[in-house]
């Protein structure tokens, strides 16, 4: 079997003998549902609607179809598509049919697609034949010629040119008779082998992809199924994209309650309005931008979003004076979650929590999950003094596939986690992030924690984003700057800046000593995360022309 390295038979056996591991094939849980309520719609897009046994046919089908393709046991299947029905039924089928999946995002592109492809020595690819004016069919024919591997070319939709395997033809043949039943049994990955590969945000240039099998997974998800309150009456909404972040919910905890899941496109804020009140739903995978984009829409009170119960946000912090409006004007509580591709799932706050707790920290511990402060020697530190986190527990991620190098630089030998992040636990036992340890800005003998200014700043009436990274300064080797969005019409001026943060209580060396205004923010990961990494590299340059450093 392909269990990651990084398993321990001490680790596996503990987390087996604890329940903290379900040794149930992920597909068996989509099996179980088809079973037990057949005809109880499972998931649904702008074309598409499966009950519970549609959504077997169409997993065993596809599944099926790949295995009487030739595809053997761990060659890679790529999956970049929207969110849809095929995104998350192609997941299973290729975890039926022993095929290593890797869903990456949409908005990836021939540099970073040649390089994926290449990495893991993908068989095939499942792409869309475009989508939102991008010609997906065209970007890989263009990068095939250095991809002698990339055998199979799949495409979603009706049009399936030449040369391209139609993902809708597939649907059109009843394999399922073809063979007895529980004959794709004998090629479904077991829970604790890697069965499916996600990458990273490539923040530090190519991304790396993390190896997770069912077990991992499954058990982040039984304490999400706890602290949302699921149940198989909730409707599920995956509004940001389903290939990683909070919609973990979607592809994961959902099934585990039978719950219905609804999948968008593209967001955009009104009509994610639309599909919550058309759809009801009652729990939604988002990140921050999203929840602005919704609350500040001119078009909110149109509609009834009554159905909302929880705003399921990764990828960021909202800020609190956002997430109180929001709130006590639209309906639902908003849940933050903590936590990294690398990883997986840390902590989170719940339902029952008070608004500060949800907002202003990152919760407790999910469930098995450990964690720890530590200084710069991996010393734990006391409760409330600033430090990395380290993560450990059963939702931990096998490691870097191809890369145990890379694993053991994130990991300890005793299975720790280094985030990164810098963090202290209150005195209630909630984890409070404080920033990145690699963005932590050094003015002098003085630390300055970005995100404690980015939380002041985004509250401003004419700021609609904000970002604040390190330049270079030869008498106090930092200073601060702040990269502003402001609101469309309004100007913010450098004296609207530090003297707002004056009047908010900020130390006077945390102000920004400049401000630079943007129309957008350069991002990651579709649109979730800002690229500071583009943001430090640009106000050096200024800093260079300016003769400043």
């Amino acid at each position: 079997m392909a269990i990651p390295a990084r398993y321990t038979p001490q680790m596996m056996e503990e987390y087996l003998k604890t329940g903290q591991w379900n040794p149930v094939p992920w597909p068996e849980v989509w099996d179980n549902n088809a079973r037990d309520f057949p005809n109880h719609e499972a998931i649904c897009d702008a074309r598409t609607r499966l009950t519970w046994g549609q959504a077997k046919e169409w997993i065993d089908r596809f599944a099926l179809g790949f295995l009487e393709m030739g595809f053997k046991r761990d060659e890679v299947m790529v999956i970049q598509l929207p969110n849809s029905a095929e995104l998350a039924l192609l997941r299973l089928a290729c975890e039926k049919a022993g095929i290593l999946c890797a869903p990456v995002l949409r908005t990836l592109r021939h540099k970073e697609m040649e390089y994926i492809l290449s990495f893991t020595g993908a068989r095939g690819i499942i792409i869309p034949l475009e989508f939102r004016g991008f010609n997906y069919l065209q970007m890989v024919q263009e990068i095939r010629p250095v991809l002698p591997g990339l055998k199979d070319v799949f495409v979603a939709g009706d049009v399936a040119p030449a040369g391209c395997v139609s993902i809708k033809e597939m649907l059109q043949k009843p394999l399922e008779k073809k063979y007895p039943p529980g004959y794709l049994k004998k090629f479904t990955y077991d829970a604790r082998e890697t069965s499916w590969i996600s990458h990273t945000s490539g923040s530090t240039g190519f991304p790396k992809f993390v190896q997770i099998p069912a077990v991992a997974r499954r058990s982040l998800c039984e304490g999400q199924v706890h602290v949302l309150k699921l149940t198989q009456k909730d409707v599920v909404g995956a509004l940001s994209p389903a290939t990683g972040g909070p919609n973990i919910i979607t592809y994961w905890a959902a099934a585990m309650v039978g719950a219905r899941v609804v999948m968008m496109e593209h967001f955009e804020a009104e009509e994610a309005m639309q599909l919550i009140q058309k759809e009801k739903i009652s729990v939604a995978g988002l990140v921050p931008t999203m929840l602005t984009g919704i609350l500040r829409h001119p078009n909110r009170h149109k509609y009834d979003l009554s159905s909302m119960r929880a705003w399921y946000c990764a990828a960021g912090t909202p800020p609190f004076q956002l997430v109180k409006e929001l709130e006590e004007t639209v309906g639902g509580k908003v849940i933050q979650a903590y936590g990294a591709v690398d990883y997986g799932c840390a902590t989170n706050a719940g339902l029952d929590d008070s608004m500060e707790v949800r907002v202003l920290t990152a919760g407790k511990p999910c469930w098995g999950a450990r964690l720890k402060i530590v200084d710069d020697n991996g010393n734990e530190l006391p409760r409330g003094e600033v430090g990395e986190v380290w993560g450990t527990g059963p939702g931990g991620v096998g490691g870097y596939y191809k890369d145990e190098k890379a694993t053991w630089e994130a990991w300890t030998r005793d299975n720790w986690y280094r985030t990164g992040d810098l963090g202290k636990i209150n005195e209630d036992g909630n984890l409070l992030i404080v920033g990145r340890k690699k963005e932590m800005i050094k003015r002098g003998g003085q630390n300055i924690y970005p995100i404690e200014v980015e939380k002041l700043l985004i509250t401003h009436p004419r700021v609609n984003d904000v970002a604040v990274v390190g330049m270079p300064d030869p008498e106090m080797l930092e200073r601060a700057c702040a990269y502003v969005v402001p609101k469309p019409g309004q100007k913010f001026l450098f004296d609207d800046m530090s003297e707002f943060l004056k009047e908010k209580g900020l130390a006077p060396f945390k102000i920004p000593e400049r401000l630079e205004i943007l129309e957008k923010m350069p991002m990651l990961a579709a649109d979730q995360k800002i690229d500071k990494k583009v943001l430090k590299a640009d106000i050096v340059e200024k800093l260079k022309a300016e003769g400043k450093v």
